[in-house]
């Protein structure tokens, strides 16, 4: 009976609930300050924090296909000066490599067409394919020593979004907010967004999803153009009040199906079309840039109006940011250059360097960036050795999981430094190896949350995102 009356009183408690929460918590401009009392329903299962957070919310700009380290990040001269000679087999060492290269009769090495500079108090050497990122040298952290498990795109990009190769894993944002909830009950936790118009490897929605845990936590997709969420708007002839009592009976009818046939997922059903309903006044205000200033505007640039670019996104990841979400990430694809590397990394940088750095200084404008944690990077890097044929001004490279580099900034990370070393050629780590199960202990110690702690029982087990690895790095704190 107990069971019976919870079910019947969960469907008609939660649709007023999600009303009252329209009405009473600031509706669609609902700030970060304005949802200081969450509803339950919002909280993670962490009941507190483990330890004290340096970061509230996390942007991570994810650039899908790996760009090269050796052209952005990772400085090797030596790479210029052996031109065309062979990678040296002591360098090589047993080290795979992926069907594209390992047929090849010729490994020869190639050095950056590009310079490099050192830049900042600290004197962090950045290529001058990044010369807005570059300025920004004293908020980075530079690390250099990344390394993972997997040298295909499709288990590297699983590996670094989920912490395992293998398809159906939580992503990051998804145990985050499993473990964090909503600040803002008006917008999802996690939110994910695509460069539009891009080629490269392709993005599939297992990489913001769930897995196991409820549906609930997915991430949810913001498309470009108009429409950022499908089929959020109201239809013709229907109007708030009506799809008030259309969700209030669906609650009913849901709480009769599970009375019946013991569906688990009922809660997690309901709040997706609770959410979707408060969704319809939230995300058409967070969406509108108009009531941006002009420089703000301007200093991510000419594309930033262009709904969907990846400077609108960078614009947009703030002021979700502003509003409370946990989790943002974009992606931004076609870094995945086994030829034409030179023309292709060049036009990839001209579209993300400016708003990358842009989101910077917006954050810092904002008193945001001490508390928001911001990553950029890729899958894994590219091999010191040219794929297919070396030409005078022309060249590509393969994937290399071995060493790659990333950069992070706010959100408790110290900034103006490089943490890791690789060896003089760029292949091997010698000094400081982080892997992505030690990036992901890391930037969950940064949100206060004790890796080996937030799990989730599933098929007889316990799991985490680290899995079973992870070391926090806490060299790279401030």
């Amino acid at each position: 009976m107990l069971r019976r009356n919870f079910l019947a009183n969960f469907g008609y408690g939660l649709g007023a609930m999600g009303l009252a929460n329209c009405l009473n918590a600031g509706g669609a401009n609902a700030t970060q300050d304005d949802t200081t009392s969450t509803p339950p329903k919002t909280r993670g299962v962490l009941e507190a924090l483990h330890h004290p957070a340096k970061a509230k919310r996390v942007i991570f700009l994810f650039q899908s296909g790996a760009p090269s380290q050796l052209e952005l990040l990772d400085y090797k001269p030596l790479l210029k000066e052996k031109q065309g000679e062979q990678l040296p087999d002591s360098v090589r060492g047993q080290q795979r490599l992926t069907g594209m290269s390992g047929n090849q009769s010729s490994l020869p090495l190639v050095g950056s067409a590009f310079d490099f500079a050192q830049h900042g108090q600290g004197g962090t050497w950045i290529s001058n394919l990044l010369p807005h990122t570059a300025a920004l040298a004293d908020e980075l952290c530079v690390i250099r020593s990344m390394y993972t498990e997997s040298i295909n795109h499709g288990p590297g990009v699983t590996f670094f979004q989920s912490g395992s190769q293998l398809p159906g894993r939580p992503s990051m944002g998804a145990w985050l907010d499993y473990g964090l909830g909503s600040e803002n009950a008006n917008l999802p936790a996690y939110v994910v967004m695509v460069t539009k118009n891009k080629g490269g490897q392709p993005l599939s929605a297992r990489l913001w999803g769930s897995g196991f845990l409820p549906s609930r936590h997915d991430g949810v997709l913001f498309r470009s153009g108009a429409d950022p969420l499908l089929y959020l708007n109201l239809p013709p002839g229907i109007d708030q009040n009506s799809r008030r009592s259309m969700l209030d009976a669906l609650g009913k009818l849901q709480a009769a199906e599970a009375e019946q046939t013991g569906w688990q997922d009922l809660e997690s059903r309901i709040e997706q079309h609770e959410l979707a309903f408060r969704m319809q006044s939230s995300i058409p205000e967070v969406t509108d840039f108009s009531d941006e200033p002009q420089h703000v505007l301007d200093m991510y640039g000419p594309s930033v109006t262009d709904k969907g670019s990846y400077a609108a996104n960078c614009l947009l990841a703030r002021r979700l940011a502003q509003r409370g979400v946990k989790f943002i990430q974009l992606f931004h694809q076609d870094w995945d250059h086994h030829g034409g590397l030179p023309g292709g990394i060049r036009g990839l940088c001209q579209e993300t360097d400016q708003p990358s750095a842009a989101l910077l200084k917006d954050l810092k404008q904002q008193g945001m960036l001490d508390d928001t944690l911001v990553v950029w990077g890729g899958e894994f890097g590219r091999t010191n050795y040219c794929q297919g044929k070396l030409t005078g001004n022309d060249y590509g490279r393969d994937h290399h999981p071995r060493c790659f580099s990333i950069w992070m900034a706010g959100g408790g990370v110290r900034g103006g430094m490089t943490y890791g070393e690789t060896d003089e050629y760029g292949y091997n780590v010698v000094q400081n190896p982080m892997h992505i199960h030690d990036l992901h202990a890391t930037m969950l110690y940064l949100l206060g949350i004790e890796h080996t702690q937030l799990t989730y029982k599933y098929q007889g087990r316990y799991f985490r995102l680290t899995d079973v690895h992870g070391r926090i790095i806490r060299d790279i704190m401030a």
